[in-house]
């Protein structure tokens, strides 16, 4: 038998259930109530309980307000929209700090005039919004847009929202219209057309210090050892020492680059200097692709497409730094597991690296090939020191790459 006592707390209980099932239905069918929402509603609920049980006109009439409040807040989401909306971008692509236009046209689909209401249309972490007039049926309003590219990234652009709330934030409704699209802003390169040659050589292989006894660049002649190829025999010095005499070759291999570049924070100083390191990566890997070399793109964490420029630049925009991971391997140790046949390496990374620590991580790449560190430093002047097959640069700009080129092929 139920307690007397327990009479009003099993009615407050019924009246809080009564209230969420009702929210509950709202939101089912009108869209999302807001925390707001919530309060307002089971405060009501609750005013108007309490009020009536205890006999308190006044907090019966704030419940009523309460209530009615909620209820006309819902009424102004409620309503069907027939939109057409089409988002279109004027580039899908632009170099950061380059003016990125967008279009918006939304149309009234439906055989009914359409309310007013909010068009809403997330740009990257922030969201443009436009109101939309009351528009007859076959009406078309459209919004131009610009898109912020001061930073080099990926710009998710969309998906568009219809969205109808009351005033006072209690209730709100979303509707999705289009998906989301993507613009890239890709880093500033520089053109280094002119700086290859004597650089990157590829005419019939490039030439390595590994001695062969069968290849196309001939090094030396050696007297003939049994089991020689009798092809290589060079008879006219033979006939003329009196003793066969073989032909040596040094191993040639076809021109393939390792493009590496640090995406480990800690390599930089700053947000500045790792710009210029992606600047200086794009711009190398771009020259690369045009001339049509072997070429292998990547970074301390991920591997880049080479289809074409544009695919690699797209790469390019959606590289961020990240802390250096506990079990993280060295630059030049990354390179050397990934391209192990590598002819040339270009790694790109900070100012934060002594030359004596790039010397000593540059062991971990196969001895023979040409391996360069280019270390971005804003504002430095361009500095080059080699050391057999090792070369360590500075770049303090963008622009003087081609020149830090230059000077690479005339040491």
């Amino acid at each position: 038998m139920t307690d007397p006592a327990d009479a009003p707390l099993d009615r407050r209980a019924r009246a809080v259930i009564r209230a969420r099932a009702i929210a509950q239905t709202v939101r089912a069918r009108t869209g999302v109530l807001s925390g707001l929402g919530w309060s307002v509603l089971l405060a009501g609920v609750v005013a108007l309980v309490a009020g009536r049980r205890y006999g308190w006109a006044e907090l019966v009439v704030a419940g009523c307000v309460l209530v009615i409040t909620f209820l006309v807040a819902v009424a102004m989401t409620v309503g069907r929209s027939s939109y057409a909306v089409d988002v279109d971008l004027a580039d899908h692509f632009v170099t950061v700090g380059e003016r990125a236009m967008g279009r918006i046209e939304v149309r009234n689909a439906g055989r009914r005039r359409l309310l007013p209401a909010h068009i809403e249309l997330p740009v990257g972490v922030g969201a443009a919004s436009f109101a939309l007039p009351s528009m007859a049926p076959g009406a078309v309003h459209e919004e131009i847009y610009a898109i912020p590219t001061a930073q080099r990234a990926v710009v998710i652009v969309g998906p568009v929202r219809s969205v109808r709330a009351d005033p006072l934030g209690v209730a709100r409704r979303e509707m999705r219209w289009t998906d989301p699209v993507e613009l890239y802003v890709h880093p500033a390169i520089v053109t280094l057309a002119g700086t290859r040659a004597g650089l990157l050589r590829d005419l019939e292989g490039q030439a390595t210090r590994t001695i062969s006894d069968n290849d196309m660049s001939f090094h030396a002649l050696r007297e003939y050892i049994p089991g020689d190829d009798r092809r290589n025999i060079h008879w006219r010095t033979s006939a003329r020492t009196g003793t066969l005499m073989v032909r040596q070759f040094e191993d040639t291999r076809r021109t393939h680059t390792a493009l590496a570049l640090s995406s480990e924070r800690p390599d930089y100083a700053s947000d500045e200097e790792f710009e210029l390191a992606v600047s200086t990566f794009a711009s190398l890997g771009v020259q690369l692709i045009r001339d049509g070399l072997d070429l292998t793109a990547l970074t301390s964490t991920s591997d880049l497409r080479i289809r074409s420029p544009r695919v690699l630049l797209d790469d390019c925009s959606a590289i961020v730094g990240a802390p250096r991971a506990a079990d993280a391997r060295d630059l030049a140790q990354t390179v050397a597991r990934a391209v192990p046949g590598a002819s040339m390496a270009l790694l790109v990374t900070g100012s934060v690296a002594s030359p004596t620590t790039l010397r000593t991580s540059a062991a971990a790449i196969p001895t023979g090939v040409r391996t360069v560190f280019v270390q971005c430093d804003p504002g430095a002047e361009v500095g080059l020191r080699t050391q057999g097959s090792l070369s360590v640069a500075t770049l303090g700009e963008l622009t003087d790459l081609p020149r830090l080129l230059r000077r690479l092929v005339t040491q």
